[in-house]
């Protein structure tokens, strides 16, 4: 039924902008995403206008390059509110962390500092290239925890091989999916595209987020937000962002 519904010519209702972002990287200085508060309130202005009215920022945290902390994270979510309402925007502003599966993630798990999305989401990351050999057993520690598991952008890993399988593994597993809505629009190439396509035929994507670093993401986001495939998504995926309120 979804194959037929995928290739459906009659046309889609308009999809709304989720109120709710819960993936970027918008605290300045701590990685890869905004490098100053300045341009951090550009952002946020720019998302405002697209109809966001909630951000959690989620800051990597990887033992060898990002080794944030629930303090350090914390602080800069202050530091990055306090900026905000100054300048009268009014989107709020939280924060988790986006944690990659490495050597260190065992640690933050044990010590309880564990940067949750509203105490239940953790956002985690693999490498784009190779698959952990521990990867279900650091997903039953999630779990363990008490956490629900949410992966970020499943559809940008390109040693996924077999999406039906692999996939549906991780579902059985309990994992969450959030695809980077820039995929839809193949900002991230042709394979991320393809395997995006395939989780929104199948009704696998449960978040969605703008993995959001700097302008050139939003000027992206802004075309896929009114296009075909976001509407798509919207129509054939129970999409749980607004219950982040």
């Amino acid at each position: 039924m979804r194959w037929d519904f995928w290739h459906k010519k009659e046309p889609l209702p308009q999809a709304p902008t989720p109120t709710v972002d819960l993936h970027s990287h918008l605290i300045p200085g701590i990685d890869d995403g905004s490098g100053s508060m300045e341009e951090s309130l550009t952002l946020l202005r720019h998302m405002e206008r697209l109809g966001y009215e909630k951000i959690i920022t989620t800051p990597h945290v990887m033992v060898d390059i990002y080794r944030n902390t629930s303090a350090g994270i914390k602080e800069g979510l202050v530091a990055l509110q306090a900026a905000a309402r100054s300048e009268g925007i009014k989107i709020t502003i939280e924060a988790g962390a986006e944690y990659y599966l490495d050597e260190g993630f065992y640690s933050h798990l044990e010590s309880g500092e564990v940067m949750a999305i509203q105490g239940t989401y953790v956002l985690f990351e693999t490498s784009h290239i190779a698959k952990p050999l521990q990867l279900e057993e650091m997903i039953f520690e999630i779990a363990s925890q008490g956490y629900t598991p949410l992966l970020a952008h499943p559809e940008r890993y390109r040693y996924i091989q077999d999406p039906q399988q692999e996939y549906g593994r991780l579902k059985e597993l309990g994992v969450l999916f959030q695809i980077d809505l820039n995929s839809l629009g193949g900002y991230y190439g042709k394979s991320a595209k393809k395997r995006v396509e395939f989780l929104s035929r199948e009704g696998m994507v449960d978040f969605v987020g703008s993995d959001l670093h700097s302008y050139r993401h939003i000027e992206e986001l802004a075309k896929v937000l009114h296009s075909t495939a976001y509407q798509r998504l919207c129509a054939s995926n129970t999409i749980r962002n607004d219950a982040l309120r």
